[in-house]
């Protein structure tokens, strides 16, 4: 098992003694996870009617994801980008074991939360990208930017989906408000 993985040891009640918080997500993570949150939404009800916002928006998200690379590689302990390697590995077999309930418990983010993390990380940057192009003299009007752009930006949104499900599904699960963890940093961890 490795260092971030926490055996679920739970009595009658679903808590131990032993119940703690653990700080996982410190202050710039937060804000950037609610500001993307915040631009990718704006920028989904924007396009064609509010075009300058949309496009203000779409720059944000491009300085977001920005900063969220620059934060992988520099930021606090779960903040980095150092275990994407392995959590992405492990993906297919937890997400088979999840079928059956079985989830583990990660003090960071778990195989599928990282597959999700990378997924959205890399429909964003297609979306932003190729809507900054869009707006270009060179690739204003360009078939395959504008479509590429469209299609980047419906899979941005079925992923946003799929991950709320994930979280409240996890959050079910795991019997712990993982979105009151977003907001505090702050992950509940039981041990012995």
């Amino acid at each position: 098992m490795n260092d971030e993985a926490v055996p679920d040891v739970r009595g009658v009640s679903g808590r131990t003694p032993a119940d703690r918080t653990v700080a996982v997500w410190d202050l710039p993570l937060r804000l950037w996870h609610w500001s993307l949150a915040a631009c990718v939404l704006a920028a989904w009800f924007t396009p064609t009617v509010y075009d300058r916002l949309h496009r203000i928006v779409g720059y944000a998200v491009l300085a977001l994801l920005v900063f969220r690379l620059a934060w992988g590689f520099c930021g606090s302990r779960y903040s980095r980008f150092r275990m994407i390697g392995i959590r992405l590995r492990a993906a297919p077999s937890y997400l088979w074991n999840l079928r059956r309930g079985i989830t583990g418990r990660y003090i960071g983010l778990n195989p599928a939360g990282t597959l999700m993390l990378v997924a959205l990380l890399l429909s964003l940057a297609v979306s932003a990208i190729t809507g900054a192009l869009s707006v270009t003299v060179a690739f204003f009007g360009i078939w395959w930017i504008e479509d590429t752009h469209a299609y980047a930006s419906d899979a941005v949104m079925i992923l946003v989906v799929l991950h709320v499900a994930g979280v409240v599904g996890m959050a079910l699960l795991q019997r712990e408000n993982l979105i009151r963890a977003m907001i505090t940093g702050r992950k509940r961890i039981r041990r012995h």
